[in-house]
């Protein structure tokens, strides 16, 4: 229990001091984690829509693939990132490994099937008749998709909730690709294991609790906007 105390009296202390380490670290865990969470969406919402409201021969394999993608291993996602973006991988030239950007390539490749999948079972959950009853009022077909959108709103929310959830608590394929650089590439998650590593128990605990806030912060928010909207 001593080490948890001291845990939360360090991070309290980080944080009312404005600690710009600490600051920098928040920032940079905030901006690779929010960016992977956009490419996500970007990436997620389109390709869920499509694939709940369209039918094509192979959809199914399609389907599974994405399910499939949802539990795929952080730790392989780094290692493909990393051969990828490696000096004598296809995209070498671009110089992107041990950067934040080749965190933020793994850290959406990581949360945009789940953002898929959850939203095909967002769309595919609505009730069959809603779309035939859009159609006999006359809706056109981009009418038609804001409607339903709209509809599965609740579980879109829950899509963008999960996908940063993955993100920012992601760290395996985060240390493979960005190295863990002070004051470049290192955030919340690769700290928090270079503090465990050093035997610097304290300082992980107060670093796992800011990283739990500030999950839940965002998290807290999303859900109020989720919850709003019933």
């Amino acid at each position: 229990m001593g080490v948890y105390w001291e845990g939360l009296t360090e991070a309290v202390r980080l944080l009312a001091s404005g600690d710009s380490e600490i600051i920098g670290v928040i920032y940079r865990t905030l901006q690779v984690s929010g960016t992977a969470t956009l490419i996500a969406l970007l990436i997620g919402l389109p390709l869920g829509t499509f694939l709940a409201l369209t039918s094509f021969w192979g959809r199914r394999l399609v389907i599974s693939t994405v399910n499939f993608g949802m539990g795929l291993p952080p730790v392989v996602v780094g290692l493909l990132v990393w051969l990828t973006l490696s000096r004598y991988g296809p995209l070498g030239m671009l110089g992107l490994l041990y950067s934040p950007t080749a965190m933020v390539v793994a850290q959406g490749i990581i949360a945009a099937p789940i953002v898929t999948g959850l939203t095909i079972s967002a769309i595919q959950s609505l009730n069959p008749k809603i779309r035939l009853q859009l159609l006999a009022l006359g809706a056109s077909r981009l009418q038609l998709l804001w409607l339903l959108l709209r509809e599965a709103r609740l579980g879109l929310l829950a899509a963008v909730i999960a996908g940063f959830g993955r993100a920012i608590s992601e760290v395996g394929a985060s240390i493979m690709v960005g190295g863990n650089l002070k004051g470049y590439t290192m955030v919340l998650t690769t700290s928090i294991v270079l503090e465990v590593n050093k035997g610097n128990w304290e300082i992980a605990t107060a670093l796992s609790i800011i990283l739990l806030v500030l999950s839940f912060a965002i998290t807290a928010v999303l859900t109020s906007a989720q919850q709003s909207g019933r």
